[in-house]
């Protein structure tokens, strides 16, 4: 069983990696931590797979230091080897798709969108320990009682998006790409993710885990 939840970490890792560099394509916006990288990455010349795990490591230090619950094998999963895998998928889709036209912008998007939810609900249900960015949110909820999680996640997401805007910015970006980076991908995302997740929950990632466990 315990084999079984680290694949189930690992593939989702991996899965979920892959959409950002296929949302990164598709240029219409990304999850809210992703614009916020997106912006430190226009920022700071730097790897960008490098960049995710530098940050990372500091989110993970107020993790130790605050709760360490949240902390498994899937958060270092996430932490070593997303930002990697991101970056590679980018660079080579971009050898690939090169001027892409709105419809394959759409087309990518609408991919990125049903694969991360699908890489999301295997990392979720394997319950391995979550991101460093997922932690924080539950740490003020769960340990310091600052309210309800659908709040302070919504707080935390749209903090993020300002940052990685106000970022994107000061690293010379123009106002007219914002919406490459902030656009109807983070919305999506940001609001609409859970009931897909929940889909392949309930006909994949729990069936997987349950198979053959009596």
């Amino acid at each position: 069983m315990k084999t079984r939840r680290i694949f189930m970490s690992l593939f989702g890792v991996i899965i979920c990696a892959i959409s950002v560099g296929i949302f990164k394509i598709a240029a219409l916006g990304v999850d809210p931590f992703q614009s916020l990288m997106s912006g430190l990455d226009k920022l700071i010349p730097i790897p960008f797979g490098t960049l995710y795990v530098i940050v990372n490591i500091l989110l993970l230090s107020f993790s130790l230091i605050a709760d360490r619950h949240y902390i498994g094998i899937a958060t270092f999963i996430n932490l070593f080897l997303l930002g990697y895998i991101t970056q590679w998928t980018y660079e080579f889709l971009q050898t690939i798709i090169v001027n892409p036209s709105m419809m394959i912008r759409l087309l990518c998007l609408l991919i990125a969108i049903v694969i991360i939810c699908f890489g999301s609900a295997l990392y979720m249900t394997a319950d391995l320990g979550v991101s460093t960015y997922d932690a924080v949110a539950l740490i003020l909820v769960n340990k310091w009682h600052i309210g309800q999680f659908q709040y302070i996640r919504i707080v935390t997401d749209v903090i993020c998006v300002l940052i990685g805007a106000g970022l994107f910015l000061l690293g010379g970006g123009k106002v007219s790409e914002i919406p490459t980076i902030i656009g109807i991908g983070t919305i999506i995302t940001a609001f609409f993710m859970g009931p897909l997740i929940e889909v392949f929950n309930q006909k994949v990632a729990i069936p997987l885990l349950t198979k053959n466990v009596k």
